[in-house]
């Protein structure tokens, strides 16, 4: 991963989205269990959230359940990692 600094870019385009391979604990945005398997955001940082869409299970009709990933919402409003906000 190669980080430019350019005022204008934005920390989504720094992210490295990956698969995690292992249980990571909790993601600090929805406070749901990363697991093996989500799909995750590698900041620069190195801290890890959800990304794309997580998928949380079935519903009583038998529907999917999920929600967009919390670190892509997250930066629709924000410009730092949520855990370290002066970086």
């Amino acid at each position: 991963l190669v980080v430019v600094c350019f005022l204008t870019i934005s920390l989504c385009a720094l992210s490295s989205e990956d698969v995690l391979s292992k249980d990571a604990g909790e993601c600090a945005i929805c406070l749901e269990e990363l697991q093996q398997g989500d799909t995750i955001a590698r900041l620069p940082c190195l801290c890890i959230y959800h990304k794309g869409q997580v998928f949380l299970g079935m519903d009583i009709n038998h529907e999917k359940v999920s929600f967009t990933g919390c670190i892509d919402e997250w930066f629709e409003v924000n410009r730092s990692c949520p855990e370290h906000p002066s970086d």
